[in-house]
């Protein structure tokens, strides 16, 4: 078993992954309380009034979620530098999940900027009363919501074969590596009892 990363390139791809993790605490935090900020559950109209009076937070929100998405990604490849000793196969199953996650994530996006899209005010929307307007607004930000718990599957998924890594490697605490797996089993809970039970489970993001 491996007791230190000994190779010094391993050591600064840690690093790496380091700062490239703090990123997506910085940047998912930002995006978060953005979004309890304008989203308002259940109430259409002032979600929709918020959105166009904080277009720019709107949009920087926005573009946290993909510096969060790239940060994943950039992430992803430092940990499979850092734990392909390990186990390589284990290793790649590890990247493969999070590969399946990437372009449900941008997809998803686009179902978000609809709703900025949707109250830009363009010509072509004036067929559209404002409840209309309001509804679809609030459609597109649930329909990305859903997008969000079908990604969590593969988020969760990819902690497994990562917590087995972290606990054989001798890199980190061996608990740390439950933990991990732990976390993944939470994931897919969580994702199939809002699937399986829809009005059992309300997702907290908005």
């Amino acid at each position: 078993m491996l007791n230190r990363i000994s190779d010094i390139s391993q050591r600064k791809v840690a690093r790496v992954a380091g700062l490239l993790y703090l990123g997506l605490i910085v940047f998912g935090i930002f995006a978060q309380v953005v979004r309890k900020n304008l989203f308002v559950p259940g109430d259409t109209a002032t979600t929709a009034s918020n959105i166009m009076a904080s277009e720019s937070l709107f949009c920087l929100a926005f573009v946290s979620d993909l510096i969060i998405i790239v940060c994943f990604l950039l992430l992803l490849l430092a940990l499979y530098v850092v734990l392909k000793p390990v186990n390589k196969n284990h290793a790649s199953l590890m990247v493969i999940f999070v590969l399946v996650s990437v372009p449900i994530m941008f997809i998803n996006m686009l179902f978000h900027f609809a709703a900025l899209l949707l109250l830009n005010g363009a010509d072509y929307l004036i067929v559209f009363e404002a409840d209309q307007l309001y509804a679809l607004v609030m459609f597109f930000l649930n329909l990305n919501e859903q997008g969000i718990l079908i990604a969590s599957i593969f988020w969760g998924l990819w902690l497994f074969p990562m917590g087995y890594l972290i606990y054989k490697s001798g890199y980190f605490p061996r608990f740390l590596g439950v933990l991990v797996i732990m976390a993944g089993f939470d994931y897919l809970i969580g994702s199939f009892t809002h699937f399986f039970y829809p009005t059992t489970k309300q997702y907290s993001q908005y």
